[in-house]
């Protein structure tokens, strides 16, 4: 296999002492592509043969033909396993080698352009790489929660007693419904209204289907057409108060063949909003993860104003 610029040595070998490791660095401070594949590829080796050293450690040796020479032997053929393994299209170099090339081409557009000075590209290298693969294997931070505004809490408290009302009656969480429309109306900010500006008490953005015989407002809304999102006038059910858009909601949940397994998805803020997303209630396709972000704010709002 030719690899350019990069010796044979190298391209054959793990890099796993600091000679090797600096030869590497060297090849790749050349900027060429496949002394940047390379690069990337004996990077992943490492890390494939840190990954098989810290599971054999994990496992429990037997003893009886333990000893320095089968360790040897272990950490050679560990060693071959991991450059085998490394370079496969999809794997953890093309991430790598992805990493460096921007970092090069950002190294050589500032040393052009007159930004600051820059470190060799064969120094920051390791520093590169080490970052790529720390992205590629750490899994993401968990969303840290907002603490509930002002509004939100004012909204949940304006509509909580004929929420708990319903769930009586329904079995549907008060503080499901009260996420849901938080979220539909921004909290009570961007509610739809009628002709004049006369709030249409619409907090479920329901639309008005040909069976409906009720006041209607239309609306320019936003709907997504295979993902895409598209501006389009609709019609929108209207009601006469807020505990009517409440029993309208929960009536079309408990009673439609489209939303029969819902009631059944009360366990958790996750599955209830996707189940909804799942029915077609909406068309956003990140509807699910919206939805459930603002029933947990809702809940803690709740258990606040307990």
């Amino acid at each position: 296999m030719n690899y350019g610029s990069v010796s044979n040595s190298t391209a054959q070998s793990l890099a796993a002492d600091a000679q090797s490791l600096g030869n590497l660095k060297m090849e790749a401070g050349k900027n060429s592509p496949a002394a940047i594949k390379e690069t990337a590829k004996q990077f992943e080796s490492l890390f494939m043969r840190e990954l098989m050293k810290s599971m054999r450690e994990a496992t429990m040796k037997s003893g009886m033909l333990d000893n320095p020479g089968s360790d040897l032997g272990t950490d050679l053929l560990d060693q071959q396993f991991a450059v085998q393994m490394s370079g496969q299209p999809g794997g953890l170099a093309d991430t790598i080698a992805l990493q460096l090339t921007r970092q090069m081409a950002g190294s050589v557009k500032d040393a052009t352009t007159g930004g600051a000075a820059q470190a060799p590209v064969s120094g920051t290298t390791a520093k590169s790489v080490k970052a790529s693969v720390q992205a590629a294997t750490t899994p993401p931070a968990p969303r840290v929660a907002r603490a509930p505004t002002e509004s939100q809490a004012n909204f949940v408290k304006q509509h909580s007693e004929v929420a708990s009302a319903i769930e009586k009656k329904t079995g549907i969480p008060a503080g499901f419904m009260l996420g849901q429309a938080g979220h539909e109306t921004g909290w009570g900010k961007h509610e739809i209204k009628l002709k004049g500006g006369t709030p249409s008490c619409n907090l479920f953005g329901i639309k008005a289907g040909a069976n409906w015989t009720g006041k209607v407002a239309e609306v320019t809304t936003t709907e997504y057409v295979n993902g895409a999102p598209q501006k389009c006038v609709q019609k929108f059910r209207a009601y006469d108060s807020y505990a009517d858009a409440f029993k309208d909601y929960a009536r079309m949940i408990s009673e439609s063949p489209r939303y029969a397994k819902i009631k059944d998805q009360t366990n958790s803020a996750q599955s209830f909003a996707s189940g909804l997303q799942k029915a077609g209630y909406a068309t956003d396709p990140d509807y699910a993860a919206k939805l459930s972000r603002a029933i947990n704010t809702t809940l803690a709002i709740r258990r606040a104003q307990a």
